[in-house]
């Protein structure tokens, strides 16, 4: 990919509606986010990928949960890529951006021997879980189906099929763009469309999904069913160069791909990176383990140390402080 530049909706997810097919969507760009996820660990080239994937999915995804909530995708596999975990915590006030953040874990000698087709393959066989936490008072609800399909577009896909009968469908790209003089910056766009769920949304027919598992078209029939074929065909004509490149905006690609669905835009949503780690967060954490097990943590300088997984941040405490409201230092 060639990087002429940025455009005006770098980092944001733009929700929109299709009125004449009764589909709803979301439009998405992901670049500084991408950047500073990925830059926060050296991950091998299929790592980096899964993860731009995953968290331009969960963009795409989170951007309909309310203010204040987390929505949280995690991919978990018996395979190299052991996990995938990213968070969207919903903006705290009207028109602040919301934060994003992810990590993955993997087996590193596990990764080098393995020869995968593809990136996806480095996954196996495993679960794909959708948690929403509103905060306190409220029990966290959460989702979770099979690994299945040839991408994690697929697996999110078969999800929402699955656990919540919603016909959904994704159009994603992401890669390291080249900008003039050499340099190198992920980024990512993508387009997701989903049905309006009925009332009460019941599969009209047998599951014709990855592994036996429902998918959008087993819950659609006559007009439905035709939009969404319709909607879903115009989509499949998107290109990679106009989900990322800089020439084309959010809105004309709509247009673009849509003009006669009539779509109608909504006001977009700004998301930066943002971890929620925080010295006193370890500290509550540390107190629960015994003094025996802090003892087995503490180093040979006398320190306990912890390391954000999400933003590399590190903590050193010191032991004899540990449950009496030390904050330690990042």
């Amino acid at each position: 990919m060639t990087l002429a530049g940025r455009i005006a909706w770098d980092d944001t997810i733009l929700p929109f509606q299709l009125d004449r097919a009764d589909i709803r969507g979301r439009v998405g760009r992901l670049d500084s986010v991408l950047e500073t996820i990925l830059g926060q660990h050296d991950y091998p080239a299929a790592v980096a990928a899964l993860v731009a994937e995953a968290t331009l999915i969960t963009a795409l995804i989170g951007q309909t949960i309310k203010r204040r909530w987390r929505l949280s995708l995690q991919i978990r596999g018996d395979g190299p890529l052991r996990m995938i975990a990213t968070d969207y915590f919903g903006p705290a006030e009207e028109e602040a951006p919301a934060r994003m953040r992810a990590y993955a874990a993997y087996d590193a000698a596990a990764l080098a021997a393995a020869a995968p087709e593809k990136p996806f393959d480095l996954i196996g066989q495993g679960v794909l879980a959708i948690l929403i936490d509103q905060g306190p008072g409220s029990a966290p609800y959460q989702g979770v189906t099979p690994i299945a399909g040839e991408s994690l577009a697929d697996c999110a896909e078969t999800y929402f099929a699955q656990s919540e009968q919603i016909p959904t469908r994704f159009a994603l790209a992401m890669g390291e763009a080249v900008e003039p003089g050499g340099e190198s910056h992920w980024r990512g766009g993508g387009v997701l469309l989903q049905h309006m769920p009925k009332a009460s949304p019941i599969a009209k027919q047998a599951a014709s999904g990855f592994d036996g598992l429902l998918a959008a078209e087993d819950m659609l029939d006559g007009a439905d069913a035709e939009n969404w074929r319709r909607a879903v065909m115009l989509l499949e004509t998107v290109e990679a160069t106009e989900l990322v490149g800089p020439h084309v905006g959010a809105e004309a690609l709509l247009m673009r791909l849509f003009s006669e669905e009539e779509p109608r835009v909504y006001p977009a949503q700004p998301v930066r990176f943002g971890c929620t780690c925080a010295p006193e967060k370890v500290v509550r954490t540390l107190a629960l383990y015994s003094p025996e097990d802090i003892a087995a943590m503490t180093t040979d300088d006398g320190k306990v140390t912890a390391d954000c997984q999400f933003c590399g941040a590190h903590y050193e405490f010191d032991p004899g402080e540990l449950g009496t409201g030390a904050v330690g230092r990042g």
